[in-house]
């Protein structure tokens, strides 16, 4: 395994659960140190690596840096624990899943219960939902639970690990979007070892909080004031079983990132990133965005008096399951063409519609 790839895994492997994204941070900053001239970080924690920082045009390549999760809202007087989100956590797949309980004792394990089959009456059988599912940690009362350092607010996230799939896909929880961070911690690094020279500032940014409503994103861009953005994150691969491509869209892991259209999206900028793409004979799918993208690809465009920002997404099997299965090729994919996009880019671009 080499050194990059030890990397994705000891960050994948990390819990960064949205609000307390440190720990992930601290190794994506370590990771990236070598390869950018400059960093700094936010008081809520968005991380950010510059190349060329003096220089006064500047090019944002991003991603978001947390995690879904769970909050401690209800432990019962016999020791259970009720929880409510924190992100788009999905109830249904919580029952018999091992989970972490992030307390300032340490890590305590934990499992979502769930009542035995054989006691169960198929009739009228319950699903898995807010008011019912619960956690257990072996404690028998509250003060027990208390008394190992939980409480109301502490943090869970889910016990998996990233693995492989037939040697081509990723599969793990939080690939939304520490797989993000990584392709642009990787942008930096192939620069670095390509000795590419940029004529504008470049700010490789990890942001925090994207999963409750694109938070650090919004804290991020007043700070940097960029000239232009360009996001990644993940959208549905809708090729597996129970996905409508009616409703969600066409798009295949492994045919190429997903290149959005939509009213955030900078029509002349998604442009440049198309003639790229096909300099390189890089391969993209294309997607609609009705609104909003629901992406930090928002938050950057409607800042500092509107900034022109593009979205490239990974497609991705299962999002927001600790299952989520992305391909090797589409991520080296997004990789090359952020890197042809910037080697591309003349910064005296006219981004105007109307002149």
């Amino acid at each position: 395994m080499n050194t990059n790839e030890k990397f994705l895994y000891k960050y994948l492997n990390n819990a960064s659960p949205t609000g307390f994204e440190a720990s992930g941070q601290q190794i994506w900053l370590d990771y990236i140190k070598p390869f950018v001239d400059d960093y700094f970080t936010d008081a809520y924690g968005t991380a950010v690596g510059v190349i060329n920082p003096d220089a006064k045009f500047k090019v944002v390549i991003e991603a978001h840096a947390d995690e879904i999760s769970w909050f401690v809202n209800y432990i019962t007087p016999e020791g259970y624990i009720y929880v409510i989100r924190n992100g788009g956590s999905d109830h249904m797949i919580a029952p018999s899943m091992r989970v972490n309980i992030h307390t300032d004792k340490g890590v305590v394990p934990g499992v979502f219960g769930w009542p035995a089959i054989h006691v169960r009456d198929k009739a009228k059988e319950e699903t898995p939902k807010m008011e019912n599912i619960f956690i257990d940690i072996g404690a028998r009362s509250k003060e027990e639970v208390l008394e190992m350092g939980v409480h109301v607010g502490s943090v869970i996230t889910f016990n998996d690990e990233l693995t492989e799939l037939n040697k081509k896909f990723y599969s793990g929880r939080a690939l939304d979007n520490r797989i993000g961070g990584y392709m642009i911690a990787e942008v930096a690094r192939l620069l670095k070892e390509q000795k590419v020279e940029l004529p504008f500032g470049l700010y490789i940014v990890n942001a925090v909080q994207e999963e409750i409503g694109l938070r650090g994103a919004e804290m991020i861009a007043a700070r940097i004031k960029p000239d232009v953005a360009i996001i990644t994150d993940v959208c549905h691969d809708t090729t597996a079983p129970m996905y409508s491509k009616i409703a969600s869209g066409d798009y295949t892991a492994g045919k190429g990132p997903v290149l959005t259209c939509g009213a955030a999206v900078h029509k002349k900028l998604l442009d440049l990133i198309i003639d790229s793409a096909k300099k390189e004979d890089i391969p993209f799918q294309r997607s609609a965005s009705s609104r909003s993208t629901g992406t930090d690809t928002d938050a950057f465009a409607y800042s500092n008096g509107g900034v022109p920002a593009a979205l490239i997404s990974l497609p991705l099997k299962y999002m927001h399951t600790t299952v989520e299965t992305a391909s090797k090729e589409d991520i080296k994919n997004v990789i090359d063409l952020m890197i042809a996009f910037l080697k591309d880019f003349d910064l005296n671009f006219d981004f105007r519609y109307v002149k």
